[in-house]
């Protein structure tokens, strides 16, 4: 006689089924929040993306903590029952729009029943695990594209972009290098704006005519690009302050790196004997504008290719950013401070990259991100270091202009939330799926789907 109830085996064989599942669901939450957070995704829109595919999953009391390098998730059945965690450490990745929309594509799926626990967990390694359509070197170009067409927006001729075109192929392949020796990113910031500087200076030491200058802040804007200031205000906006504090030290590491780069760079020229020059914009006319608006649209093209954007992408990118100069210039001549036209121009890009990424089927961050790259506080950066290099009486103006870079990198990055503030209202469904979301989303779903919804969906699908 079996001394084995059949019903209490088969119960128990369940209960190891069901634990599977959960565990399995968990690890695809998580797997989910480390793309989107080593991404540049803000912590709000990391917790209720994974929140919104735990509870379509069948885990509505799973608990999500989100931290600038670590993901945890705990789940308990019953009171009785031993509770569930696991914790995933983020590792920080280069930007990579490509896998961050997949990954949003895939989280719709899941929401609208297209994908169940299996399928999504396969999707996912696929992700995890394919390189990229583009060959590196096709960043490469891109980053040069992007200098040479900020060396337009800020008003410089053929030689000036053709020389921070160049400076920016040294700067991509060297900064590569270092990357795959494991150097942190603080020296690849220093080497960048050190590469920038001194090949100016060698250029301007020629015959040809160009302005150093300018070549150093295009480049100093190249290296800014890459930056998660965004990130960083609006985990400061939505209450992780934790996340936002770590996110903002990065950026203030990587900001240092490329002032000290630049700052010797300039020691070494002046010890040469030799003068960069300070950088002092005028007055833009009439005439200038379409190369401006030009300029401003072909860099924030070319960073989204170099950023591995889907191609559907990058032409609407270009007429934001070129729709923002504008707007820029605008505030501009109107008698307003550098601060206020870039916050003006972040302000109207956080306004249409919701409307924008739905129709290009990316995520809004895709959008966002590339279009504020012309707007970037290198000029402000760069006269900074000049005036103090110069010491004595223009010390006062230099910690001036670099007070005005970080003012106008928060209004960047403020604008653009906002922006999604105004565009993006949440719907009653999403606060009370999302009840930790105290933002506008720039990734991830904006509401789950109701049953009634699937259930229209299945309808179509079957007839």
């Amino acid at each position: 006689m079996d001394e084995h109830d059949p019903t209490d085996q088969a119960a128990a064989e369940e209960q190891a089924e069901r634990a599977r599942e959960i565990a399995l669901t968990m690890d695809l939450c998580l797997r989910i929040g480390e793309m989107l957070l080593s991404s540049g995704a803000g912590a709000a829109d990391v917790t209720a993306t994974m929140r919104s595919v735990a509870d379509h999953l069948g885990l509505r009391s799973a608990e999500i903590d989100v931290t600038f390098t670590a993901l945890s998730m705990s789940h308990q059945r019953s009171t009785e029952d031993v509770p569930t965690l696991m914790v995933r450490h983020v590792q920080q990745r280069d930007i990579d729009y490509e896998d961050l929309t997949a990954v949003d594509h895939l989280v719709r799926d899941v929401l609208t029943d297209q994908a169940d626990l299996y399928l999504a967990r396969s999707r996912m390694a696929t992700i995890v695990s394919m390189g990229h359509a583009l060959p590196r070197w096709a960043v490469t170009v891109a980053s040069a594209v992007m200098a040479a067409a900020v060396g337009v927006f800020l008003g410089g001729g053929p030689v000036v972009s053709a020389v921070a075109a160049v400076a920016a192929v040294l700067i991509d392949r060297v900064q590569l290098a270092l990357a795959r020796r494991r150097f942190p990113f603080f020296y690849l910031q220093v080497a960048g704006g050190a590469i920038a500087t001194l090949l100016a200076a060698g250029v301007a030491a020629t015959p040809i005519d160009v302005d150093p200058s300018l070549v150093v802040t295009a480049n100093i804007i190249m290296l800014l690009a890459g930056i998660g200031l965004m990130g960083a205000v609006q985990d400061a906006l939505t209450g992780f302050y934790l996340t936002s504090s770590a996110r903002l030290i990065e950026v203030m590491m990587a900001t240092a790196g490329i002032i000290a780069g630049v700052a010797l760079g300039i020691s070494v020229v002046d010890a040469i004997g030799f003068e960069l020059g300070q950088l002092v914009p005028g007055k833009l006319g009439v005439s200038d504008l379409p190369a401006v608006l030009l300029g401003a649209a072909v860099s924030a093209a070319a960073f989204s290719v170099a950023s591995y954007a889907p191609r559907r992408a990058v032409l609407p990118i270009a007429a934001i950013t070129a729709v923002a100069a504008g707007i820029s210039q605008a505030v501009a001549v109107a008698g307003f401070g550098r601060p206020a036209s870039a916050g003006a121009a972040a302000f109207f890009i956080g306004l249409v990259a919701y409307a924008v990424a739905g129709r290009v089927r990316v995520p809004p961050l895709v959008v966002a991100v590339p279009a504020i790259v012309p707007f970037l506080p290198g000029l402000s950066i760069y006269r900074g270091l000049t005036f103090l290099a110069d010491g004595g009486f223009f010390v006062s103006q230099g910690i001036l202009a670099l007070m005005t870079a970080i003012s106008v990198a928060i209004a960047l990055a403020s604008g653009v939330i906002l922006g999604e503030y105004v565009a993006q209202p949440l719907k009653r469904e999403a606060r009370r799926l999302e009840s930790r979301l105290a933002g506008p989303r720039l990734v991830g779903p904006f509401r789950a789907m109701t049953r009634a919804e699937r259930r229209a969906l299945k309808r179509l699908s079957n007839d």
